[in-house]
């Protein structure tokens, strides 16, 4: 739907013409609509009238689109992404405000690690195949714990014990059952169309849950990866937005040296709080 300020000045030219049609029998001028004011800060409009509306759809081609695309990434033997996100912080009176930052990602099997950086934060989650520890750089302080044997199991245990979900965990769980309930309650899923993110073709996909509003953007062709991924909270009335880009390595070489946790000189162990749920 057009904005007020396009309604406003649509109408005006109407009135505009009426009036040169007119000629000189028009002896009273017509009053023209006063345009509302203008903001500080223009909110960018959608090029067409009709912006894309599905309510209640759901595509079996969207659905399967996010299985194979982490049907493909399990598939892989080692992975390396640079994610560059963007989270909304809501302040007390509503307000949001964009914090940035970087996340690295070295995967392998069995073995992750997952390095966030921001100005105001950092955080490095590390698994060696035995053993699970948050690294908090900029504080000095770290935690280590024993961990399962695959990637899926620790995902899984640091999670339901420890009450940490690691970034971007749930672009691998679509096509391995673990979603298959969210999957069944999906409130819609559909094809957006086609787009190019940082260079590469992809197709786009938007879903709704019963909180969240998720899309995806996964490269064409016979490497599904996910190029952009966009997060809506839909339980805050602000709509905090979470979105990451990513560009990845495809079965990069590592060596154990690079699943190692070797703490700074000055870091202190401290022991990792246990879940208590809510």
């Amino acid at each position: 739907m057009a904005s007020t300020s396009i309604r406003a000045l649509a109408l005006g030219l109407t009135l505009t013409v009426a009036s040169a049609q007119i000629g000189v029998a028009q002896t009273e001028p017509q009053a023209q609509p006063t345009p509302p004011p203008r903001s500080g800060v223009a909110m960018p409009q959608w090029a067409s009238p009709d912006p894309i509306v599905r309510e209640g759809v759901i595509e079996d081609g969207a659905v399967e689109a996010v299985k194979d695309m982490s049907n493909y990434l399990t598939s892989l033997t080692t992975i390396a992404i640079t994610s560059q996100g963007s989270l909304d912080v809501v302040t007390n009176d509503g307000q949001r405000i964009q914090l940035d930052g970087v996340t690295n990602y070295k995967v392998r099997k069995p073995g992750f690690v997952i390095d966030y950086r921001s100005d105001i934060k950092s955080r490095r989650f590390i698994y060696d195949g035995k053993n699970f520890t948050v690294y908090s750089p900029l504080l000095g302080y770290y935690s280590t714990v024993p961990a399962p044997g695959t990637n899926r199991e620790v995902l899984d245990t640091i999670y339901n014990k420890y009450g940490i979900a690691l970034p971007l965990e749930d672009l691998f769980r679509w096509g391995d059952g673990t979603n298959a309930d969210r999957i069944q309650a999906l409130k819609s899923a559909y094809e957006v169309g086609s787009a190019t993110i940082d260079g590469v073709e992809t197709d786009h996909f938007a879903f709704r849950e019963a909180d969240v509003d998720w899309e995806v953007w996964i490269q064409k062709g016979d490497q599904p990866l996910p190029r952009k991924f966009v997060i809506v909270d839909r339980t805050d009335p602000a709509r905090p937005t979470f979105t990451a880009r990513l560009n990845w390595q495809v079965n990069p070489a590592f060596t154990d040296a690079d699943f190692t946790f070797v703490p700074d000189a000055n870091a202190k162990q401290i022991q990792l709080a246990t879940f208590k749920g809510e």
